[in-house]
């Protein structure tokens, strides 16, 4: 009875990441851009929009929204930092087709809308629409797990299970 309350062994938590988007799950290794190809911003996962909805993946709290409204930065309450980086370089559309619904302090639930954007616009800039969703903290993780090659719905299904140290 007293080991049990004096072991030393912590108990691993498993957190489950949900579709931030609905589209094609793809490898990391897949992004035509070397900082996210390279997991030099994160591990995770990318995934190919067939919709222009980013909804939360993790309950948590906005910790970041780009001023181009492009990219956002999720912590949940275990410290898991996510960022999710919709397309590549479109930053320089200066938050052209990008509407927020969210800001910095919000407490989001999974499937609260995020930010919803115009795929048309994007791909009309000449932009890839492939998004990155990284676990930038990648530190506090013993491993992750994903499934690629997935269609998934916004807010709904499994795309990656990160197993905190």
């Amino acid at each position: 009875m007293f080991q049990k309350w004096f072991s030393k062994k912590k108990e691993s938590t498993t957190i489950a990441i949900a579709a931030p988007l609905t589209g094609r799950v793809m490898p990391l290794e897949e992004v035509p851009d070397p900082v996210f190809a390279q997991k030099m911003a994160g591990d995770g996962i990318a995934i190919l929009p067939t919709d222009g909805l980013l909804v939360s993946p993790v309950s948590g709290k906005v910790a970041h929204v780009f001023p181009t409204h492009h990219a956002i930065g999720l912590v949940n309450a275990e410290g898991l930092e996510l960022l999710i980086h919709i397309g590549i370089d479109t930053v320089k559309l200066n938050g052209e087709g990008f509407q927020p619904f969210v800001q910095v302090g919000d407490q989001v639930s999974v499937g609260d809308k995020l930010i919803h954007f115009d795929l048309e616009k994007i791909k009309a800039a000449g932009y890839s629409l492939i998004t990155p969703v990284l676990i930038t903290n990648h530190e506090m993780l013993a491993s992750i797990t994903f499934t690629a090659g997935a269609e998934v719905q916004a807010g709904s299904g499994i795309v990656m299970e990160a197993l905190l140290k």
